[in-house]
C-alpha cells in the first residue's frame, strides 16, 4: 500500500521542484528583478499544478497538467531573455518536464 501522494513518484515533479528551488536561490541581474519574480512564480505554479493535477482525474487532471506545461514554457522563455549560469542546462531540464507533461 502506498503512503505517498501520486505526484511524489513522478520524475517530472521532482525535476520541476529542482528547477523551482534553483530559481529561488539564483541571483538575477538587478535590471531583471521583474523577470526573476515572474520566473520564480511560474516555476512554483508548475510544481503546484503537477501535484494538484495528479490528485484529480479526467479533464481536471489534464487542465492542471496543461497549466504546468505552460509554466515550464514561461520559465524557459525567461531563461532565453536573461543569461544565467546554468540557465541553458535548466532549459534542457524544462524541456524534459514539458515532454513528460505532454506524454
Amino acid at each position: 500500500m502506498s503512503t505517498g501522494f501520486p505526484h511524489e513518484s513522478l520524475d517530472c515533479y521532482r525535476l520541476a521542484v529542482g528547477i523551482a528551488r534553483w530559481l529561488a536561490a539564483t541571483r538575477f541581474p538587478p535590471r531583471h528583478a521583474d523577470l526573476a519574480d515572474q520566473a520564480t512564480r511560474a516555476a512554483q505554479s508548475g510544481v503546484l499544478n503537477i501535484a494538484e493535477g495528479m490528485g484529480r482525474e479526467g479533464p481536471a487532471r489534464r487542465n492542471h497538467l496543461r497549466i504546468a506545461l505552460g509554466s515550464a514554457a514561461e520559465v524557459c522563455s525567461v531563461l532565453d531573455l536573461v543569461a544565467l549560469p546554468e540557465g541553458q542546462a535548466r532549459q534542457v531540464e524544462l524541456r524534459r518536464v514539458g515532454a513528460m507533461l505532454r506524454g
